[in-house]
């Protein structure tokens, strides 16, 4: 575990609390982030603190889903956009050119957020047989 991963969770979960604060009595089922590869996180150290920091508060249980996305640059070259093989090369998979112009890969934003409504209140029959 990591502080760094420790810190994007607690932001994450204040984040994701104060966006359901819309929705009163609804329960946080899942969040769901897209992490760029070059987003320098952890994945398997980010659920890990998810639990960690999720634990007492409104989240406790919601489950959390990582879309890592791959490093897309654009090659001046032959105006191509592209994903690279690996983040130790930043050239273009089609002419080799150097290419410097990242179009994705440093993501690290909550996608989306799962809600679980509360079921409405019922009216209760022995209640009304009184």
């Amino acid at each position: 575990m990591t502080m760094h991963e420790l810190s994007i969770a607690a932001s994450i979960v204040e984040s994701v609390t104060e966006a359901a604060s819309a929705h009163p009595g609804a329960r946080v089922k899942e969040v769901r982030l897209r992490v760029g590869a070059l987003a320098s996180v952890v994945e398997d150290s980010l659920k890990f603190c998810w639990g960690l920091a999720t634990e007492g508060t409104p989240l406790a249980g919601a489950a959390l889903a990582i879309n890592t996305l791959p490093v897309i640059v654009h090659c001046d070259a032959c105006g191509i956009d592209a994903e690279i093989a690996g983040v130790q090369s930043f050239r273009c998979p089609k002419c080799g050119e150097l290419a410097a112009d990242l179009r994705q890969g440093r993501e690290l934003e909550i996608e989306s957020i799962e809600l679980e409504e509360p079921d409405p209140v019922l009216p209760n029959p022995v209640e009304e047989q009184a």
